[in-house]
């Protein structure tokens, strides 16, 4: 990516949480002169007093809009919208915006490989992050970006010897300049975040930051079924692949059952411990990712058969008196419902509901076919029943997941599955789709009588 050169140089911290706290931290060794500034007084703690003592001023929003003309770059939490007016400040003095990842990757200089996408891009980074450490002679792999763990927190351990797997969301994406991974990996495009993107072509557009600033010697890989996938590689310079499970010209597809890459057998998709066609995709993805990294196929196939998914999004969870149980709370958007129905042919109770972002529920309705009974919660229960009424199935509607979870258990019978996957987001009552998934699971285990 573009060069960074932050010695010496003053550097406004915009939002602290865990980003902020890290591109602090990492640009205090970088040599920079840092302010941070949050809505919110920051109480101390010994980050805090670490930072101080490093001459690290910290601040309140209402303080830091007349600093952004003494700066020479803004550092802002990725969720901060661009029409904030410290960064609305910024950008009209002309201020390079960056998010926490540039930050991180202005000094790394080891093997990159990024992973983004709409749907699956943190099963397809997990996944594929931990084939590359199965595989002992790739040496020292770190997984980190939007997975969990700030870039900045490990970056400084890493040299040119060492691999870098990121999973990075649009918001970060668009903080970083010219960013030219050794491999990408695109999982699929839908229309989401447009309260932050605005349009779909804008969230397009920072997906496509992955792919174009990378040189003829690295590698994109895109998912054939993409509506965006043929303009996509039009717009880069790096070798394309693509997975597709359906296409037999595909460089990893799916072949009598069997996951096939560059023209090899790899091993039976049933063999696989994750389940459904999003997740043979992932596979597709990760292993395709692999592949190009020079991963040995037995790292793969060990991973493969032992992964039981990442938590909330399609978790297996347990199977209590033949009823098997799934948290996808991450499913925040119909398309992530859509494809968790796809997995399972037993009769299913859909657990569904949250915020109301305006999305039509009904282009659901095609894809129950193996829903039985609907339990419907949350700011957008109204659309959960007409939904469930126009595919002529019965919903009752509770408050929220932690009502709905018992509801499932007494339905549930021997061969169901009960499947959390709420096509909305979680904020109309939870701070995130993670603290939704755990009172689900919570509730789940309270009504079953299991213990942690």
């Amino acid at each position: 990516m573009t060069a960074l050169d932050f010695n010496g140089k003053k550097v406004l911290v915009l939002g602290w949480a865990k980003s902020g706290r890290a591109a602090a931290k990492r640009l205090v060794e970088l040599g920079a002169k840092v302010t941070v500034a949050n809505r919110d007084a920051i109480k101390d703690d010994q980050d805090v007093t670490d930072l101080k003592k490093a001459g690290v001023h910290f601040v309140e929003n209402d303080q830091a809009e007349a600093l952004a003309a003494d700066t020479d770059f803004l550092v802002k939490n990725p969720g901060i919208f661009y029409n904030h007016p410290i960064v609305e400040k910024a950008e009209s003095l002309g201020l390079p915006v960056l998010t926490e990842v540039a930050v991180a990757l202005s000094t790394f200089t080891g093997r990159l490989i990024v992973v983004t996408g709409s749907n699956g891009k943190t099963t397809t980074t997990s996944l594929l992050g931990a084939m590359l450490q199965h595989d002992a002679k790739q040496g020292k792999v770190v997984i980190a970006g939007n997975i969990g763990t700030p870039v900045c927190a490990v970056v400084s351990d890493l040299g040119k010897e060492d691999t870098l797997v990121l999973e990075l969301s649009t918001f970060q994406l668009v903080g970083i300049p010219e960013i030219q991974p050794d491999i990408a990996v695109i999982t699929n495009i839908f229309a989401n975040h447009l309260d932050f993107h605005h349009n779909r072509d804008n969230y397009l557009a920072a997906k496509e930051r992955v792919a174009i600033h990378q040189r003829p010697d690295q590698t994109l890989i895109l998912n054939g079924t993409g509506k965006d996938t043929p303009a996509i590689k039009a717009l880069s310079k790096a070798k394309v692949l693509t997975f597709n499970p359906d296409d037999q010209q595909a460089f990893a597809h799916e072949s009598q059952g069997d996951l096939v890459l560059d023209g090899q057998k790899l091993m039976p998709f049933s063999d696989v411990k994750l389940v459904g066609r999003p997740n043979l995709e992932n596979a597709l993805a990760a292993t395709a990712a692999a592949t190009v990294a020079g991963c040995s196929q037995e790292a793969m196939k060990a991973v493969l058969t032992t992964f039981a998914g990442v938590k909330h999004r399609l978790e297996y969870l347990f199977k209590e008196n033949g009823v098997i149980y799934y948290n996808d709370s991450k499913a925040t958007d119909i398309e992530a419902t859509q494809a968790a129905l796809s997995a399972f042919k037993q009769p299913t109770i859909l657990l569904a509901g949250g915020l109301d972002r305006g999305d039509d529920l009904n282009r659901l309705v095609p894809d129950l076919k193996n829903v039985y009974q609907v339990i419907a919660f949350g700011q957008t229960k109204d659309k959960v029943v007409a939904m469930a009424e126009k595919a002529n199935l019965p919903v009752e509607v509770v408050e929220n997941v932690e009502e709905a979870a018992p509801l499932a258990v007494k339905m549930a019978k021997p061969g169901d599955v009960v499947l959390l996957s709420p096509a909305a987001a979680s904020w109309d009552q939870y701070p995130n789709f993670e603290i939704r998934g755990d009172k689900f699971v919570a509730a789940l285990k309270k009504a079953l009588g299991k213990k942690d």
